[in-house]
């Protein structure tokens, strides 16, 4: 978890110390993320879902401007997963509409967002329903050697690498993670929204901790006693013993 914020222990390197450095996430572009639906729209129904691409906005900011255009209360919106603010990034929402001659998306005006395609659904898009997503990053100002950094990739490409939460997840400078603190002893109940929001940095701190634990201990790439998984293509969990 390096550079996680102020405050915030760097994590344990599974390859060793880096091979290179660089300056990632400059611009937007820097930073592309496309989303991979779990399914596509069935073409009719009540939900439009829409496919839309954004830049240097985050899920929410969107989501509350689709209701905004729509009519609906932003719960009506769905999305499967949150995206980065700093970047530019493409993924589906739905919109409930109460008559499909509702979904004259075209005159939608959404600020720092292009809307690509829509096509209706009987069901919401609820969160975690993706298979994942795809990044492109331009790396900029690389420094190290050409060599030591191919063999690298090259290691990554077999052995893979921790997924540590990144900054994001913390807020700036972790402001999530120490407003979260402060609520979890004592301190005054935030609203909903940010409840969701400082209860993610809370889980995602703590899940950093246990894989910097197992990669040190380099069992973090397979699974042990007492880990709990989830069968590949499903939603079925299991622990593992």
């Amino acid at each position: 978890m390096q550079g996680a914020g102020a405050g915030l222990p760097d994590g344990a390197y599974a390859l060793g110390p880096p091979e290179a450095t660089g300056v990632i996430r400059r611009e937007p572009e820097d930073f592309e993320v496309t989303e991979l639906p779990l399914s596509q729209p069935e073409g009719e129904g009540t939900h439009l879902w829409l496919e839309v691409r954004k830049r240097g906005a985050n899920t929410q900011w969107i989501a509350e401007r689709l209701a905004s255009a729509a009519g609906v209360p932003v719960r009506d919106v769905g999305f499967a997963g949150m995206k980065d603010r700093r970047a530019v990034t493409t993924q589906w929402f739905s919109v409930a509409l109460q008559e499909a001659d509702d979904a004259d998306w075209s005159r939608w005006d959404l600020p720092d967002a292009d809307i690509l395609q829509a096509a209706l659904h009987p069901k919401k898009l609820r969160r975690g329903t993706l298979k994942g997503n795809r990044f492109r990053l331009v790396v900029r100002d690389l420094g190290g050697d050409r060599d030591s950094l191919d063999r690298r990739l090259e290691a990554i490409g077999d052995h893979g690498v921790p997924n540590y939460f990144g900054p994001q997840r913390f807020g700036r400078e972790g402001g999530n993670l120490a407003r979260a603190a402060h609520w979890l002893r004592g301190g005054r109940r935030p609203p909903r929204r940010q409840r969701t929001i400082y209860l993610s940095a809370v889980r995602s701190y703590l899940f950093n901790q246990v894989l910097s634990c197992r990669v040190a201990a380099r069992n973090w790439n397979r699974l042990i006693d007492g880990d709990v998984a989830v069968l590949d293509g499903s939603r079925s969990v299991f622990p593992c013993r």
